[in-house]
């Protein structure tokens, strides 16, 4: 380790060890079971064993990186090294230098017990640092090293002035709409693929259908090519006459699928083919020569869900928790 190594830190999941870190001027992690960890050889295979023997109920899958945590604080965290604490009570970054070696500390506040002495030495507002050093400082690891951004906080620490980014472009923010959008896109994708099968994803597009001020009926059993009939009047005679194929399929769906949908189609009438995945470019290039075609892959589906959602029956709105939140946008070009 060197003199640039910057260590992040939390104070537990809701910050309530924060006035512990502020006021006794320490650093500390929990996981009070475990004991002395001094006591462990310098070896991560021994720290994995500790954290077997002390928490057996942890998944197999944190024992590692739970391991790794506690190694690093007692052995390779260096006295002299950064350090910076993001407080979720004051909403500033404290900066700070590691001033003493590891301490365990029996009976500590809000069992504590892992310890090293710090200089606080700077407290800086959040506002002061750029998007992407604030994503990178809010790790879901308690103990971590800060290397993408750690220049901004090194700067903050010597009293100068990290450079400003405007954050109607900085890239870090203007990235988390679409990382957001992924992230709701795949949650909704994943639950509908698991959840409804079937008849009963048919069900749910049905449902968004008249949310969309559509009547829906289903067609006869023993008819196939198509699922639902949809129209704008409760008797079906209303147009445009929609005739919709319901595919809950995750994979890719070829040309064949929709062409015999869109062979089932009469005089004036119209066709939906609804998939949970995604269409071959032949299906795309079918649908654009067709005017009374639509395809809805996954993607434009969860797009519809979106603004439909409100309206939504409590049983899908239980199926889809979701909730409204406002995120940086990028800023349009006149």
């Amino acid at each position: 380790m060197t003199e640039s190594t910057l260590w992040g830190i939390h104070a537990g999941s809701t910050g309530d060890a924060d006035s512990l870190f502020l006021s006794s001027s320490v650093v500390a992690l929990g996981w009070d079971v475990a004991g002395n960890l001094s006591e462990i050889a310098q070896d991560r295979e021994a720290f994995k064993k500790r954290v077997v023997a002390a928490y057996p109920h942890t998944k197999e899958g944190a024992i590692p990186t739970t391991a790794g945590m506690l190694f690093r604080f007692v052995y390779e965290m260096k006295e002299g090294d950064a350090v910076a604490y993001p407080s979720k009570k004051d909403r500033m970054i404290h900066l700070g230098r590691i001033v003493g070696p590891y301490v365990y500390t029996p009976n500590a506040q809000g069992g504590y017990v892992q310890q090293r002495r710090v200089k606080w030495e700077r407290a800086i507002p959040r506002t002061h640092f750029s998007q992407g050093a604030l994503n990178e400082i809010g790790s879901a690891l308690s103990l971590f090293q800060i290397k993408n951004y750690a220049e901004e906080f090194i700067a903050g620490l010597a009293g100068k002035a990290a450079p400003v980014v405007d954050p109607a472009t900085d890239p870090t923010t203007t990235g988390i709409a679409s990382q957001v959008s992924e992230t709701t896109e795949d949650f909704v994708l994943k639950t509908l693929a698991k959840e409804l099968k079937g008849l009963q994803f048919e069900s749910f597009v049905a449902h968004l259908l008249e949310r969309m001020g559509f009547r829906v009926r289903y067609a006869r059993v023993n008819q196939p090519g198509y699922d639902l009939i949809a129209s704008r009047d409760s008797l079906g005679f209303e147009p445009p006459i929609i005739k919709v194929q319901v595919k809950s399929t995750e994979g890719t769906l070829g040309d064949p699928e929709v062409t015999q949908l869109f062979g089932k189609l009469t005089g004036g009438e119209f066709a939906l083919f609804v998939t949970l995945g995604t269409v071959t470019k032949k299906a795309r290039d079918f649908e654009e020569s067709k005017a009374n075609l639509r395809i809805i892959d996954g993607s434009e589906l969860v797009k519809l869900i979106f603004e439909h959602y409100e309206s939504f029956d409590s049983q899908y709105k239980g199926l889809l928790p979701l909730r409204r939140v406002y995120v940086p946008a990028p800023v349009e070009d006149e």
